[in-house]
């Protein structure tokens, strides 16, 4: 398969497949005699791997551990489940953090009134 239509076929531009080619994150695909890259299947499914654990919320740097773990699937218990767990912590503080941070945005509003008062110059001499 081609690069543009695997890129097509997993939803991800092109730039990234060399991106992760360059990364590691998915082997160098045979070249045919004119040059072009020549993907397998299986990199199709690997393509597809990485983007589902992006949109988890997984790094590259966690995602290229536990593809080499082995793990295929984002549904596999064991590795996945104890990262997971550990995004979930991070992903819980992180809300917190906001939500703390909206509280004190809201007074802040509240305590002007909703209204801007422009910053005074100071006076010359």
């Amino acid at each position: 398969m081609t690069i543009g239509r695997v890129a097509n076929a997993a939803g991800v531009s092109i730039d990234a497949i060399r991106f992760y080619e360059r990364q590691g994150l998915i082997a160098a695909p045979d070249r045919n005699f004119s040059g072009y890259r020549n993907y397998s299947d299986d990199v199709l499914d690997r393509l597809r791997f990485i983007g589902h654990a992006k949109r988890l919320g997984f790094t590259l740097k966690e995602i290229r551990e536990l593809l080499s773990e082995g793990v295929k699937s984002t549904n596999e218990c064991g590795p996945v489940t104890k990262k997971a767990e550990v995004k979930l912590a991070e992903m819980n503080e992180e809300i917190a953090r906001l939500q703390r941070l909206r509280v004190t945005l809201r007074k802040m509003v509240e305590a002007c009134g909703g209204e801007c008062m422009p910053a005074r110059a100071p006076r010359r001499k």
